[in-house]
């Protein structure tokens, strides 16, 4: 995990605002958070900083658990990345033209298509990955469909 929020990076450095840290402070964790404006901030264990980028290149993104992809006509709103030596967070958040319970419902439906454990639990879906990471994906109502966030457990 650590390796690909890295390299997902590399090509934005040339023109952001970047700083070098003082490896002797730092630790080994890596953060990454965009907001669906294309602001993304990044803190690698020897530099930080900060660039914008496209909107599309947010709002386009891939996702994708063992096989499974957000809901047609859905669109990335933002993410976060926690790595540390032991695993990684990762937090997305989404909207979709379908109800909450058509977008809940597709979910279930896709992960059961691709034997991946998953089960509605209220208003989320939770279940575990095929590499046994956890993840949740609740789903509320939105103005246009539904709006959603996705939670991912990574054990490293």
């Amino acid at each position: 995990m650590n390796r690909s929020a890295l390299l997902l990076l590399i090509p934005l450095l040339a023109g952001c605002n970047v700083h070098s840290k003082n490896p002797a402070n730092s630790d080994d964790n890596v953060t990454i958070n965009a907001d669906e404006s294309g602001h993304v901030a990044f803190n690698l264990p020897f530099i930080k900083g900060q660039v914008k980028v496209p909107t599309s290149m947010v709002h386009e993104g891939s996702f994708d658990i063992d096989g499974v992809k957000l809901m047609p006509g859905s669109q990335v709103t933002g993410f976060s990345v926690f790595a540390r030596d032991q695993g990684a967070t990762v937090n997305m958040s989404f909207n979709s033209p379908g109800s909450p319970d058509q977008v809940r419902s597709y979910f279930v439906d896709h992960f059961k298509d691709k034997g991946v454990e998953a089960a509605l639990s209220g208003d989320s879906v939770t279940g575990k990955s095929k590499d046994g990471s956890p993840f949740t994906i609740e789903v509320s109502p939105a103005p246009n469909g539904s709006q959603g966030k996705i939670e991912i457990q990574s054990k490293g």
